[in-house]
């Protein structure tokens, strides 16, 4: 698989990654299967996709447990991303970013992902009660003290739409400005697809401008993008396409037109193509420092993302895919 590289140090991972987090949390937890998952991971670093996404709040614990599995057989052929800084409760998420508990939390994820180093530990939220400085620079004490080798910040949970106005992440790099005054970061991952292409706007330059790695959270949608889901075929309770606002049946059938647009890019290429490769192929073609990080739990799509690192998009699928139809919500 073609590598690329995150950040100035040039840490260089597969162009693919795989994010964990469907292993263990947020999508249909009845359909969880650990060794399944285990499998998956196996496949993916086979394949070449070496960077594996995870973080301590997903399960909680539970899927930095199972990479942990994996990382104890094959350490060398992977590149481990996790993040801190969100506590899960019963029935709420709360920010932590206090140095004192970042520096336990890192400790913690060591042990359980079972390695003596964590290749980029970013940061999940930023802490309202903590100045983001500090948080940040408890993290950069442990690349220091060699527990962590690079840093990066997740602005993972912003959408486009009616509702964000204005430019949707000039906050995050206001963050990221401040930040980098203390540590450099290597990378930042935030959602970017066929059908979320906000940071294309602004915090995909800045990254460009300053050698930032890209992590591309959400390359396909949380599933739309592979033309696999069927309008009305309802979610589990706990699955979060229950509660968004694109997952209605009547905002799915209104968004096939996308769907449809990258099966017609698919077919030009190949009968063996499929729609998620060309939405996967659409995000490495926005820049050299971009990885797409799409989660799954099964072998198969493992498989299938990865491969798309072969497909080159012509200039006339580009500006196809460029002139889909926006993705609507059911607040449209």
């Amino acid at each position: 698989m073609e590598r690329r590289t995150i950040g100035a140090g040039a840490l260089a991972v597969g162009a693919v990654g795989l994010g964990c987090m469907p292993m263990s949390w947020a999508y249909s937890g009845s359909r969880q299967r650990g060794d399944a998952s285990l499998r998956a991971v196996h496949r993916a670093l086979d394949a070449g996709s070496t960077l594996l996404d995870t973080a301590d709040m997903y399960g909680p614990f539970t899927n930095e447990l199972l990479v942990g599995r994996a990382l104890k057989e094959r350490r060398e052929d992977a590149f481990v991303s996790t993040k801190v800084g969100l506590l899960v409760g019963e029935q709420h998420i709360v920010a932590n970013g206090r140095p004192g508990y970042v520096k336990r939390a890192c400790d913690a994820s060591l042990r359980r992902l079972q390695t003596d180093v964590i290749d980029l530990y970013q940061l999940h939220r930023e802490d309202p009660e903590v100045p983001v400085e500090e948080t940040w620079g408890a993290m950069a004490e442990l690349v220091q003290a060699g527990k962590v080798r690079a840093l990066g910040l997740c602005a993972v949970g912003a959408r486009g739409g009616r509702r964000s106005g204005g430019r949707l992440h000039d906050a995050t790099i206001r963050q990221l400005q401040r930040v980098q005054q203390v540590f450099p970061v290597s990378a930042v991952e935030a959602e970017l697809s066929v059908w979320s292409p906000e940071a294309l706007e602004s915090l995909l330059p800045w990254c460009e401008a300053r050698g930032v790695g890209f992590l591309a959270a959400m390359p396909l949608g949380n599933g739309f993008l592979t033309g696999t889901l069927t309008p009305g075929q309802g979610f589990e309770p706990d699955d979060v396409r229950a509660r968004h606002p694109r997952f209605t049946a009547e905002m799915m059938a209104a968004n096939q037109p996308i769907v449809a647009g990258l099966r017609r890019i698919a077919a030009r290429h190949g009968d063996e193509v499929t729609p998620a490769q060309v939405a996967l192929a659409w995000v490495l073609a926005q820049g050299r420092h971009v990885v797409p990080v799409p989660g799954t739990k099964q072998e198969r799509w493992a498989t299938e993302n990865a491969a798309s690192t072969a497909l080159r998009l012509t200039p006339e699928d580009l500006s196809e895919v460029a002139e889909l139809p926006g993705a609507r919500g059911s607040w449209d």
